[in-house]
């Protein structure tokens, strides 16, 4: 008898909350995802920085469900609310070779955390019959490193958060106490595989790791000190894509603090500490979400300007 390719889900700990749940059975855990991959919407996206986006488009899949509860989601009807269309593992085979026959770039997993083994079941004759588009793996940052290793022929770049630097924010933000400790451990596992951004002649990622932050109003300093956490323990070698698009919406309207965008100033200290630091990999959003500039102040071709991903602004 073959082994059941979604057996993990029988007690699931693809995240680090590890609920253990028998999603198998029908039982559901924390982001409430079944068995039937869901997706709200696909296709090209012009959005992502300028390597992942190029010039036609990152195939980007947004998977319904996440592991966080972010009072400021944009996209809580999906990442929250869980809609979108169930899949089989067919469908959603059909969906990868689409966007591969339409010529993007990539295959952008937004949010797969939930998802892992149904796509990995849905790709695997595709690139056995040549049919491959390198991986995105477009995160929240909030992920186990035991489960990105079983994973990891998914993972060819790392579109990958450092939102948080303390439990109380992480708590307030996005309900998740652990996400510090998670998030560091995954983004370290992230560069010791893939290291450095690598571009193709053209300028299209092909492997390596992009780290954002997000400049979050009355906050600054949670961003701050991820500039400093990956100054002191990966290098300023790391292309990194600031911020400053954070729109008070969902929950974030009623939260005293919250409710309100980033002011310059708190961005203008943002933007400075990273060059400070010597960031010069990466990009730095012109302020209230403009098109992104590189750290050397040139403009880049960012197609919509960098645009946050399910779980994210």
């Amino acid at each position: 008898m073959k082994p059941n390719p979604l057996s993990m889900l029988e007690s699931c700990d693809l995240c680090p909350r590890e609920c253990h749940v028998d999603r198998l059975s029908g039982k559901v855990g924390y982001c409430k995802a079944g068995v039937n991959p869901r997706v709200f919407r696909h296709g090209p996206h012009f959005g992502e920085e300028p390597p992942i986006s190029g010039g036609r488009g990152s195939g980007t899949i947004f998977f319904s469900h996440c592991t966080l509860r972010c009072i400021y989601c944009q996209n809580h009807p999906w990442s929250q609310a869980n809609q979108g269309e169930d899949l089989t593992i067919e469908g959603l085979r059909e969906l990868f070779k689409g966007i591969a026959l339409r010529g993007c770039h990539n295959w952008n997993l937004v949010s797969p955390t939930p998802w892992l083994p149904q796509i990995k079941e849905a790709v695997k004759p595709l690139i056995q019959a040549g049919i491959s588009l390198p991986f995105v793996y477009n995160t929240s940052g909030f992920e186990s490193p035991k489960v990105l290793a079983a994973f990891s022929e998914l993972i060819d770049i790392a579109l990958v958060d450092l939102r948080y630097a303390t439990t109380e924010v992480a708590s307030e933000g996005s309900d998740a106490a652990h996400y510090v400790e998670a998030s560091r451990q995954a983004f370290q596992w992230f560069w010791q595989r893939l290291g450095p951004l690598e571009t193709d002649e053209e300028g299209i990622a092909r492997k390596g790791v992009i780290c954002r932050i997000l400049a979050l109003p009355g906050h600054i300093e949670e961003a701050i000190a991820n500039l400093r956490w990956l100054a002191d323990n990966v290098g300023t070698d790391v292309a990194v894509s600031v911020m400053s698009q954070y729109t008070p919406v969902h929950q974030a309207n009623q939260r005293e603090g919250w409710n309100r965008k980033v002011s310059p100033d708190e961005y203008a200290r943002l933007t400075d500490v990273a060059e400070e630091l010597g960031f010069e990999n990466g990009w730095i959003q012109d302020f209230e979400g403009d098109a992104p500039s590189d750290l050397l102040g040139q403009a880049m071709p960012a197609g919509e300007g960098v645009v946050g991903r399910d779980d994210e602004q």
